[in-house]
């Protein structure tokens, strides 16, 4: 058993309305609502549910002839739930997350990264033109940004944190239509609503300029407003001495050594997690905040998990608002828009960079990059389909083209 405490925090370590769990108590004081999230363990043994199967949503258009006959309510049942673990670098959250998808039969979606935009759907690795390409086209991924975060003055770092918020945006989108085409809940590592922590830590650190960090925001706010929020945010709180320790044991020299591992640094981004992403997120989402120094077994998660009452709220509550819809064909509607316009919810994060020159590329320089990856490609996969050469590397999966 866990103690549990809903109240408002003004101490700025952890500021808004969430649930601290305390793991040493013996103790619980929590009301259990009808229809809470359920794990494996205790479904088993219980009839099956009848509801249709999983619409295939990645080869089928779900349209309104097919919502005649399939409407979105008729899949979703308590599990139905975005679930979304935040934390400090190398607390530990892709593990949690990927065992609490596992204990609550819901589907892991992984925290996406830059490295991957750069393996197109050839499989060719664009990395290989760096040498042949002006500096402000050159890759930037992950491990580069660790061991150089001033390349270029910070534009680098810049163009690599939207790039990272516009990945999380789109897989937040994946993952509200995977919810809502097969009734599968999803638990995600980090989300679109969190990113913002290491813009700031950046500004802070002065590797981005006020210009970056205003015009972040203002691509930030024109988008956000498209996706809704998880039902359940859980926070990994990992002292910064402890997040240290565990950077220096990976022993990844470019890592350990970098100035986006500093103390001060690691220091920023927690202030700014539990100052602005947890003050926000908690009045529209229910929030588990645990002390991670130790990890602690999941099992106790997932009873946690199963304690919390989703379906408290009314209609005029700013919780579970964005899940609230006034009609099945208010559901249908949004089932449609995150599965099949995700290119029309994209485009909010294209916002002209007027005020903020220093991320923008020089047309004839990005023309020279273009022009190259077109040559070098159609050299070497002339006429060949995408899908095949995915399919000769042993990967079946039909591709969803942008």
């Amino acid at each position: 058993m866990v103690f549990f405490s809903s109240c408002r925090v003004s101490s700025p370590k952890l500021c808004g309305n969430v649930v601290f769990v305390a793991k040493k108590q013996h103790q619980c004081v929590i009301t259990v609502a009808s229809r809470c999230i359920t794990s494996n363990a205790m479904r088993e043994g219980l009839p099956p549910v009848n509801k249709p199967p999983p619409f295939p949503y990645k080869e089928k258009r779900y349209n309104f002839f097919r919502a005649l006959f399939d409407p979105t309510t008729s899949r979703l049942d308590e599990n139905s739930k975005l679930i979304v673990v935040e934390g400090p670098p190398a607390a530990g959250k892709g593990v949690l997350a990927k065992e609490l998808a596992d204990d609550l039969g819901m589907a892991y979606f992984p925290t996406p990264t830059v490295a991957e935009t750069y393996i197109n759907d050839y499989g060719y690795d664009l990395r290989q033109l760096d040498d042949q390409i002006p500096n402000s086209c050159k890759s930037y991924d992950e491990n580069d940004f660790l061991k150089d975060p001033m390349r270029l003055n910070g534009a680098k770092a810049a163009r690599f944190q939207l790039s990272k918020l516009a990945l999380r945006y789109k897989r937040h989108l994946d993952a509200l239509a995977h919810i809502l085409n097969t009734g599968q809940g999803v638990v995600m590592d980090r989300s679109p609503y969190s990113d913002l922590v290491y813009i700031t830590a950046m500004a802070e650190a002065g590797i981005v300029s006020k210009n970056v960090y205003n015009y972040y925001h203002s691509v930030r706010n024109n988008a956000l407003f498209a996706l809704w929020r998880p039902h359940l945010v859980i926070y990994l709180d990992v002292p910064v001495a402890e997040t240290r320790r565990k950077i220096e044991a990976r022993n990844i020299p470019y890592e350990k050594d970098s100035k986006m591992a500093t103390p001060e640094y690691l220091q920023s981004l927690i202030d700014s997690y539990k100052k602005d992403f947890l003050k926000d997120i908690s009045t529209h989402a229910e929030v588990l905040a645990y002390d991670w120094t130790k990890p602690a077994n999941t099992e106790i998660v997932v009873e946690d998990i199963e304690r919390v009452n989703f379906d408290q709220y009314g209609i005029y509550d700013a919780k579970m608002k964005d899940w609230r819809c006034y009609d099945k064909w208010d559901w249908n509607n949004n089932r449609q828009v995150f599965t099949h316009s995700q290119h029309q919810l994209i485009a909010h994060l294209n916002v002209p960079p007027i005020k903020c020159p220093e991320i923008a590329i020089d047309g004839a320089e990005y023309k020279i990059y273009e022009t190259l990856k077109d040559k070098v490609i159609n050299k070497k996969y002339q006429g060949k389909n995408p899908v095949t050469q995915k399919m000769e590397r042993g990967n079946p999966e039909v591709l969803r083209y942008k």
